[in-house]
């Protein structure tokens, strides 16, 4: 069985079409047409991606992004309005891990969700010697995909576990921004280098103290972000 999609989407003529795109890569395809919908669909399912649009009925976009983060890190895709910036930037701020803007080419969004699925199993496949890293009250399992701070667990999204992940692993190495998004996300970014600010903030907000002084992600002011050893 391929990889399981939710879709949702109010207008059905763009949920029929990315439906029956995906579908011909045997994914397998759920579909829900309000806020409320997507919230149960994704409880009772655990998805490879959700391609979730902004502008819903019941509960919006970012609503229903922020219910889900409350109980899975599966990997959320927003569908923005073209040129809405503050629409990409809100999504990233629920927990998003990618936006696409509308009108869309459906080639570049099959091509966007291969790399996310394709970048989350070849981490969760990872074998390493060292399956658990800490540093410091930082406890990273890379096996089972957990953070916790002092004994407690962090809830991280799938991005924000890669983000970390690489940094840790590859500490005071200074990676630039262009090159998060190769890796992390991988695959050449369309977008712009926002979406890796918004990430390390917010992996800031959840593993630092005070995230305006940080003791594990770095900047390097005009170059990039690294993880101090």
């Amino acid at each position: 069985m391929g990889n399981k999609i939710l879709v949702v989407d109010d207008e059905k003529s763009i949920v029929k079409g990315l439906k029956f795109s995906l579908e011909k890569e045997n994914m397998v395809v759920d579909c829900a047409y309000d806020g409320e919908e997507a919230v149960n669909l994704a409880k009772q399912n655990e998805y490879d991606m959700v391609l979730l649009d902004v502008m819903l009925p019941k509960l919006d976009g970012f609503e229903v992004c922020q219910k889900i983060r409350e109980f899975s890190s599966m990997p959320i895709i927003m569908l923005t309005a073209k040129g809405d910036d503050m629409d990409k930037i809100l999504g990233l701020e629920y927990g998003a891990d990618d936006y696409i803007t509308k009108p869309f080419n459906i080639l570049e969004v099959k091509a966007r969700i291969k790399a996310i699925i394709r970048r989350s199993s070849n981490s969760e496949k990872k074998q390493d010697n060292s399956k658990v890293i800490i540093k410091g009250e930082l406890k990273l399992d890379l096996e089972s995909r957990r953070v916790f701070i002092e004994s407690k667990e962090i809830n991280l999204t799938a991005k924000e576990f890669d983000l970390l992940e690489l940094l840790i692993t590859n500490p005071n190495k200074v990676y630039g921004r262009e090159k998060l998004l190769s890796i992390v996300w991988g695959y050449e970014y369309p977008g712009d280098v926002r979406t890796v600010d918004v990430h390390v903030r917010r992996l800031r907000e959840k593993i630092e103290t005070n995230p305006s002084e940080p003791k594990y992600v770095y900047t390097k002011w005009g170059l990039g972000y690294y993880f101090k050893e």
